[in-house]
């Protein structure tokens, strides 16, 4: 018989790359790592690591393994989603994972929305980029993760997710204060000589906004870096940099700065929620979603129509 728990670090191994994070990531040593992995060969009869330079890679036999796991977690998944959804009322814990203006302008409206619906279900959120979340996700260290997809740079999709478009969140182009733009409709090549504030080299939000300025001519001149957007907005407000600033940042808001549209086809980045696959069927996923819908559409209309051009 093989043992669920020695094929769950097997499954964590192809997840997190090094048997020192799988030890981290679930409070082991990774000598005791080590060790139940070489029990789960023992039960197998095969070779399922080799060695690669200082780590270690899945052997084919051990791939196969992973993938009746994740089939066996994927049932033991819905398994609890019918515990769950047998109660009267939802309890446990969701753990959900969101990125910063998702986190500010959305989570708390679906936090509230949730304790007045479901007050006994526990909703543990962390701040975390998709980069760093989808895979956590992966990893079983959260049941739900709230993510984006800018125009043009769709995400890998993993077979192993359930993706649920959440809504679309307009991007404009943020004028500096003490900024004039003699011609709306060319605002971005106005701005051409500015200095500018983006989120770092390798992101998505960076290479989308590259690809954006490069489109209307130049090459923006990156004075500033960083993935808090509400920093961006503060540079913006001061005059000392240019921005491209989704709407979701002003939390229903009036915008404090001049905003101007982009092109078509460039207008607006995606928010989805993912789950693992068959975590759909879980009440309190179901009822997170259904709460961060809400949220979305009460801040859909937040800007008056004065401020856009």
């Amino acid at each position: 018989m093989i043992d669920l728990h020695r094929l769950r670090l097997l499954r964590e191994l192809k997840h997190r790359g090094t048997l020192a994070a799988v030890a981290a990531a679930l409070s082991y040593s990774p000598s005791s790592v080590s060790q139940q992995l070489s029990l789960l060969e023992v039960e197998v009869g095969v070779p399922l690591l080799e060695r690669v330079g200082r780590r270690v890679r899945l052997t084919p036999q051990a791939e196969i393994l992973v993938t009746h796991t994740e089939a066996i977690l994927e049932r033991l998944e819905q398994a609890e989603a019918d515990v769950a959804n047998s109660m009267v009322d939802l309890t446990g814990t969701l753990r959900v994972a969101s990125f910063q203006t998702a986190a500010l302008a959305l989570v708390p409206d679906a936090l509230t929305f949730l304790r007045d619906t479901h007050p006994h279900l526990r909703v543990h959120v962390t701040q975390m980029e998709p980069k760093e979340a989808l895979p956590a996700l992966l990893a079983r260290d959260f049941d739900l993760v709230i993510a984006e997809e800018y125009p043009g740079h769709p995400n890998p999709r993993h077979p192993e997710l359930e993706r649920e478009d959440l809504c679309d969140d307009p991007l404009r182009l943020a004028q500096p204060r003490g900024v004039d733009v003699a011609v709306p409709h060319e605002a971005l090549r106005a701005l051409a000589d500015h200095p500018w504030v983006m989120e770092p080299e390798d992101t998505v939000a960076r290479h989308w906004a590259m690809t954006l300025c490069r489109d209307a001519g130049f090459e923006p001149d990156v004075r500033f870096e960083s993935t808090d957007l509400l920093f961006h907005l503060r540079l913006v407000e001061q005059g000392h940099a240019a921005a491209l600033l989704p709407d979701l940042v002003w939390r229903g808001l009036r915008p404090s700065v001049a905003l101007w549209s982009l092109p078509p086809g460039r207008q607006a980045r995606r928010l989805f929620t993912a789950v693992r696959r068959g975590g759909t069927r879980h009440l309190a996923v179901q009822a997170c979603r259904q709460a961060l819908l809400q949220a979305a559409t009460r801040h859909a209309d937040f800007t008056d129509s004065s401020s856009r051009a």
